[in-house]
């Protein structure tokens, strides 16, 4: 967390100091879950309360889970001081839509004697975040004193933070008979979460509530909060304590939905990696500042969720210090403002579709017919399906891949030089947002020159289309792993025919076709295209791309200039000069290679998937796998 990114925080979070009326407090409720009505007023009400800061994007890929520990020596008898927990929920309001914020969880010991006058002043200092940002508290063993399990009947902390305090969150879905133990339902990411947050001494009957929450909804990826469950030494490596190893005997290791754990309690932070009865890692980590400079301040600990680079960033630091004036910091406000040591600022690399495969799989998409994405002027469309006995079997010499839209631009298979029947064979290997679920395998390379192509005939309508408006050519590729051998400069689809017969004059070679997309000896894609109207070869280079993994490539011309875009994402090195058109010759389109002076060497070594060709510009919401 950058402090320098943050300057005009205080300005922003000073329009955002009105705090809501939470909802009035009072005895324990029975165990309930919120009825599906009650749920969606909830969310209704919770959608306009929160409007102020900003609105809070459940489908975006990345969100924020704040997780705040023990904040017990700010609620303490005549000394508490609430001043750095309101600025701790004043900047979770402000930064809720540009953090993307989930959700808050407070892993207990909110007060230092849980006693009625402490536990006012915390339950009066949460009116700042109440109805803005949901958030769930869990007791521990300072906010509690009556009883060692969570079967201890009523108490001050259970009347200002049991389940009525949450009924009117969107996220809340219920409580154990004892008020003691809650859940919440997330949606972010596009999906739902759950977050279980469990009294510092549960009961056996409370780890059965737990189970019945867990049996309940199945599929959903789980975070356990609670008060003990590790401890850690001075480097960090954290392990279970007493009552953490009766969790996760009794509740987590069972459980796959449960990945991470979070505790207090215990200094120093630490984190661990615990496997689980599945086989799948568990992390477990204690968090805990109350030793810090001014209790801790109402540090917090932010869990950034990025399902799209599949990590966890964990960042610690205090809002009520970053909002101060750099300049005007005490020297331990200066200190503690941020914690950046391998406890405290980390990231864990998860891949989120495989953890939870075992109990929330993935659906792949269904395939999609050819109609659905025959745009407004497609001129081409190839899909390269087989019946499923085919998978692996060569594509034979002189096969016809059809052109669906029926202009004619068929495609014929034919091999290269003395290339064997292994040059191409189907596939049902594909990308999982490609229209249809199959591809081409094509192993072509150098010493010698092998592979494999498809060409338009030679009355094809694409072998002169000119596309003076624009055109968007799409297709999908992957590439093996490993990549071996020499397969620098190796063509992917293009034109046949020499450029200087269409009067260029100024590319690299004369002999070179007129459009081509290529990768380099970097893996660089390269498209390179001599336009119809201009003597130029404006040149298109991406970053060095990926493999092992399938990739959506677009070349977007709008009768200007050229953009390539690889997965939605525009590349850097767009040429800006004029381009308009394709100087084509009336030769054939190829898809496997690129000619030079108007002979093929080596082919394409990977996998081909749809491609299609329109000859107007497309926005990226239109690709054949849409990214916006």
């Amino acid at each position: 967390m950058s402090t320098a990114g943050h300057q005009d925080g205080p300005g922003r979070r000073a329009l955002l100091r009105a705090a809501v009326a939470i909802p009035a407090t009072g005895a324990a409720v029975a165990a309930f879950d919120v009825a599906p009505a009650q749920a969606s007023m909830a969310l209704s009400a919770g959608t306009s309360a929160a409007a102020g800061s900003g609105p809070f994007d459940p489908e975006s890929p990345r969100f924020a889970l704040a997780v705040l520990p023990d904040t017990q020596y700010l609620f303490d008898a005549d000394s508490s001081d609430p001043t750095p927990l309101r600025e701790t929920f004043r900047y979770l309001v402000a930064e809720r839509a540009e953090a993307n914020i989930a959700f808050m969880t407070h892993l207990g010991d909110v007060t230092e004697h849980g006693t009625e006058d402490e536990i006012a002043l915390a339950a009066d200092t949460f009116r700042t975040i109440h109805g803005k940002v949901p958030y769930s508290v869990l007791a521990g063993n300072h906010d509690i004193r009556s009883s060692t399990d969570d079967q201890r009947g009523d108490s001050a902390y259970l009347a200002a933070f049991g389940p009525t305090r949450y009924a009117s969150m969107p996220t809340f879905r219920g409580a154990s008979p004892d008020g003691y133990n809650s859940f919440h339902v997330l949606h972010a990411a596009g999906r739902e979460w759950l977050v279980l947050a469990l009294d510092w001494r549960v009961s056996d009957k409370g780890l059965r509530w737990a189970q019945g929450v867990l049996d309940k909804h199945p599929t959903l990826p789980a975070v356990l909060t609670t008060h003990d469950i590790a401890w850690s030494d001075d480097d960090g490596n954290a392990q279970l304590s007493d009552n953490g190893k009766r969790l996760w005997n009794g509740l987590v290791r069972g459980n796959d939905q449960i990945f991470l754990a979070l505790g207090g309690h215990y200094w120093p932070p630490g984190r661990t990696v615990l496997t689980n009865d599945a086989d799948n890692d568990v992390h477990v980590h204690v968090t805990n500042y109350q030793d810090r400079y001014y209790g801790g301040a109402g540090m917090i600990r932010t869990y950034g969720f990025d399902l799209a680079r599949g990590v966890i960033d964990v960042e610690t630091f205090s809002p009520w210090f970053l909002a101060r004036d750099p300049e005007k910091r005490a020297p331990l406000e200066a200190e503690t403002v941020e914690l950046t040591g391998p406890v405290d600022r980390f990231s864990l690399s998860v891949d989120f579709d495989q953890r939870f495969a075992g109990f929330a799989p993935a659906a792949p998409p269904k395939p999609r017919p050819a109609s659905a994405v025959m745009l407004r002027g497609t001129v081409a469309y190839w899909r390269f399906e087989a019946s499923a006995a085919a998978a692996g079997a060569p594509v034979a010499d002189g096969t016809l891949v059809r052109d669906l839209t029926g202009n004619g631009n068929d495609l014929t298979v034919r091999r290269l030089h003395s290339s064997g029947p292994e040059a191409l064979t189907w596939s049902a290997d594909h990308h999982i947002g490609q229209p249809a679920h199959a591809s081409l395998r094509f192993d072509g390379g150098k010493s010698p020159d092998r592979g494999a192509v498809l060409t338009t005939g030679t009355q094809a309508a694409l072998n002169s289309e000119k596309f003076t408006r624009g055109y968007t050519i799409e297709t999908f590729v992957r590439l093996p792993e490993p990549f071996e051998g020499d397969h620098s400069w190796m063509g992917i689809l293009s034109w046949e025919g020499r450029n200087g017969d269409a009067g260029k004059t100024t590319g690299w070679s004369a002999l070179e076709p007129t459009c081509s997309l290529n990768l380099s000896p970097e893996r660089f894609l390269q498209f390179v295209v001599y336009p119809h109207r201009q003597d130029a070869d404006p040149t298109s280079w991406s970053h060095a791309v990926p493999v092992g993994r399938w990739m959506h490539i677009a070349v977007v011309n709008d009768g200007r200039r050229t953009l390539m875009y690889v997965d939605g994402s525009k590349i850097a090195r767009n040429p800006s000069q004029p381009s308009t058109g394709i100087a084509t010759l009336g030769k054939p389109f190829v898809i496997g290679a690129t000619q030079f002076d108007e002979r093929f060497g080596q082919g394409f070594y990977g996998w081909i998937g749809d491609t299609r060709i329109v000859n107007r510009a497309l926005s990226v919401r239109d690709f054949l796998m849409p990214f916006e």
